[in-house]
């Protein structure tokens, strides 16, 4: 029954945006750093990071490896909290280096949970990015969970008030089949909604979802 409701749910959303094509970026390395750069920042300004890194010559695993941080943190300054994501990216390309020889390509061999538990090791990287460079990156099926995924299932009475990350994601994954393209759109389409109508004031006015059962809960 979850299955058919949360397909309902993507089909909405779906007819309303289209398809998202996410993520954005010329290669798995561009999105893993991507992933690390979008902490707490809209995604204009990741793009002029990114851009800055480029004209640079500098996105690449090595070089940000070699860089002083006062550097590498002045490149990517448009994307906020730069000293602060200077050292994750340097500590996500340092792990790079040392366990996989600087090549992304390198984590399609292990598998999701491994790599997670590698990945969260990484100074600076949580849940959201270990799976959001996973899923966008190394294109491997594991639902990323964000503040909208949570606003948006709770609203529609999917999950309860205090479900925690790893139980949103884990109901997902026993819902829905283990599709990277799916698992890429749905989370991508729930995003557009968040922005455009699940803020922590709705604006259910116009939704996708706004034929099903909801309720605002005053938490958010």
């Amino acid at each position: 029954m979850n299955y058919e409701k949360l397909m309902e749910v993507f089909n909405l959303m779906h007819d309303r945006y289209g398809p998202q094509k996410w993520w954005p970026g010329d290669s798995e390395y561009e999105v893993a750093v991507g992933a690390i750069l979008t902490q707490n920042t809209n995604w204009r300004n990741v793009e002029s990071a990114l851009e800055n890194l480029k004209n640079a010559n500098s996105l690449d695993p090595f070089t940000i490896d070699e860089m002083p941080a006062e550097q590498l943190a002045t490149l990517i300054r448009p994307a906020g909290y730069y000293n602060v994501k200077a050292k994750r990216l340097k500590n996500f390309n340092h792990w790079l280096i040392t366990e996989h020889d600087g090549q992304i390509e390198q984590l399609n061999n292990k598998s999701i949970d491994t790599l997670r538990e590698e990945l969260l090791s990484v100074n600076g990287i949580g849940r959201e990015t270990a799976d959001s460079i996973i899923l966008y990156a190394v294109k491997k099926p594991t639902f990323v969970v964000d503040a909208y995924t949570c606003r948006i299932m709770l609203r529609h009475q999917f999950i309860d008030p205090y479900a925690d990350y790893e139980q949103v994601k884990d109901f997902f994954e026993s819902c829905l089949p283990a599709d990277v393209e799916l698992f890429n759109e749905y989370h991508a389409l729930l995003v557009q909604v968040g922005k455009n109508h699940c803020k922590p004031k709705a604006k259910c006015a116009g939704c996708p979802l706004e034929s099903l059962p909801h309720e605002l809960d005053p938490m958010f």
